[in-house]
């Protein structure tokens, strides 16, 4: 028998959001993955690396899908239930975790790794990667793209301005990396499908996403979560489009 939009609800509510494990939404949402394989991809730089970064690592739980690390591997994070879970996955690995708040600057010595790399980064601080990268070192990143999944933060928030819906666009990474000093291996943006099949994927991933929904509460958004409930009983999901761009620069040697 399906579970009632309030079991739906309490289910969500109650699972633990910590590091940036997404399985508590097997079989409750799919996400389509982008082309290029982000996490093989920087596996295959992390193995010809000497230094390697890692930034906003989360739980380490990509980072730890490398088979083979550089002989000196550091991560960031900066949010600590993240930096306890990732500093139990990675440190077994010999991997230095380093608690570090989302503001530059870095700390870490100039040109102290030969590669940067990044999955997902909230935030990113052009000038702070280019100045911790050796010359010749390159920053390896994929990053989520303007307006990703809005259709459901306009079911939320309603209507975003043009400025909010294009604040995380390809073309600004481009000049950010360049203004840096940087210069553009590879940028690749595409657009992808995500749905969400009950309710209660939806509360887990505004939780979990913090920045989508900023300050989002079941009890504050009661009547918007009923009527998700609504639109999924009648259609069989929610639909969304995430957007995502993989971004490689190099620093000129």
């Amino acid at each position: 028998m399906p579970k009632t939009f309030d079991q739906l609800i309490d289910d969500a509510n109650a699972a633990s959001v910590d590091g940036w494990d997404f399985s508590w939404l097997d079989g409750r949402a799919t996400e389509q993955r982008p082309s290029w394989g982000y996490q093989q991809q920087m596996a295959l730089r992390l193995a010809r690396a000497r230094a390697a970064l890692d930034l906003q690592t989360g739980g380490g739980e990509v980072l730890a899908g490398a088979k083979e690390f550089p002989p000196l591997m550091v991560a960031t994070e900066g949010w600590p239930p993240n930096i306890a879970k990732a500093t139990a996955l990675l440190h077994p690995r010999g991997v230095a975790v380093v608690a570090d708040e989302d503001a530059p600057p870095l700390p870490f010595a100039d040109g102290a790794f030969d590669l940067v790399t990044s999955r997902h980064p909230v935030t990113v601080w052009w000038d702070e990667i280019a100045r911790v990268l050796e010359p010749g070192g390159t920053y390896f990143s994929q990053q989520v793209g303007p307006a990703s999944v809005f259709e459901v933060v306009e079911f939320f928030l309603g209507p975003q301005s043009e400025a909010t819906r294009h604040g995380r666009h390809p073309d600004l990474a481009r000049a950010g990396a360049e203004a840096a000093g940087l210069q553009i291996v590879q940028l690749r943006p595409q657009s992808l499908a995500t749905e969400f099949f009950d309710v209660g994927a939806v509360v887990y991933f505004l939780r979990k996403v913090i920045w989508m929904v900023p300050g989002f509460t079941v009890e504050q958004y009661m009547d918007k979560l009923k009527s998700m409930h609504r639109h999924i009983q009648e259609h069989g999901s929610f639909t969304a489009t995430t957007t995502r761009y993989l971004i490689e620069a190099r620093k000129p040697a």
